[in-house]
């Protein structure tokens, strides 16, 4: 891998900054807003950042990268489809059961439902990221999708992928500031409360991981060796990508030689009987 060194770090900074991001979520809950609980009150709507920064964030953070970790090169590709999409379903069971806890929360306190910005936002997310999820099922874990189909497919579901993190960390950091504006009161939130200060950084360190599996997802040269993707994509009892183009290819090489061969054998059989027909006329 070119520049393993440097990856190596990003990706030790990504986890180091993901895992106290959750920490800090739960802080946030136990020392700021009374814990958590599931009784249709305010420690209930906890679980809600809770969740959505360790599935939604973390965790589809890490699935994102999984294919890029060079140690998982040597296992097969399925192997690694299973891990993606595994810690996807995670993120998203996570993610589902979060908003169910602000619906609950909503409805206990006659609070109306998706109204803001923040909640627009986050379900246009949340039904994206099940397409997504369901897509890659279908196409690229089952061995149905024929391979010019997953190869038309496969820009599409790594951009759509990437375009959903993304949203996902600005609607996070959305929603702790529009929790932070609409819980303090006394002091307020332009006081600069020490919660304020501390879920602030918690925003910081969303941010910063979302840049950093970003970036990491971005390299080209640290994507997993094509050479695997194509044993793959095989079909059942087929050959690999491009062997039947190289084999055509060739082919027709070899029947280029040949056919220069028998010019050129052509030519100088007609040479001779020119130079013999030369000393004919000599004679």
């Amino acid at each position: 891998m070119e520049d393993y060194g440097r990856f190596l770090a990003l990706l030790v900074s990504a986890l180091l900054v993901g895992f106290v991001s959750v920490i800090f979520s739960l802080v946030w809950v136990f020392h700021y807003r009374e814990g958590l609980s599931w009784d249709g009150g305010p420690r209930e709507f906890n679980w809600h950042p809770v969740l959505v920064i360790t599935g939604f964030v973390f965790i589809q953070g890490i699935a994102i990268i999984v294919y890029r970790l060079p140690w998982t090169w040597k296992c097969s590709k399925l192997l690694m489809k299973f891990i993606h999409a595994g810690l996807n379903t995670i993120a998203m069971i996570l993610a589902i059961v979060s908003m169910v806890a602000v619906f609950e929360y909503h409805n206990a306190r006659n609070i109306p439902n998706m109204y803001s910005l923040h909640s627009w936002i986050g379900l246009t997310a949340v039904i994206f990221y099940s397409l997504q999820l369901f897509l890659g099922f279908a196409v690229f874990l089952l061995p149905f999708a024929p391979v010019p189909l997953r190869a038309a497919l496969m820009p599409i579901h790594v951009y759509s992928g990437l375009t959903v993190f993304a949203t996902v960390i600005a609607t996070a950091l959305m929603g702790i500031t529009e929790k932070l504006i609409f819980s303090l009161k006394n002091p307020a939130y332009s006081a600069s409360p020490p919660e304020a200060t501390f879920v602030n950084c918690l925003g910081l360190l969303l941010a910063i991981f979302g840049a950093l599996i970003l970036w990491m997802a971005s390299r080209s040269h640290w994507k997993r060796p094509p050479e695997e993707n194509a044993k793959v994509l095989q079909p059942i009892g087929g050959t690999p990508e491009g062997t039947e183009a190289e084999s055509t290819m060739t082919d027709g090489s070899n029947a280029d030689k040949s056919d220069l061969r028998i010019s050129s054998e052509a030519a100088r059989k007609q040479n001779l009987k020119l130079d013999e027909a030369g000393q004919r006329s000599t004679m």
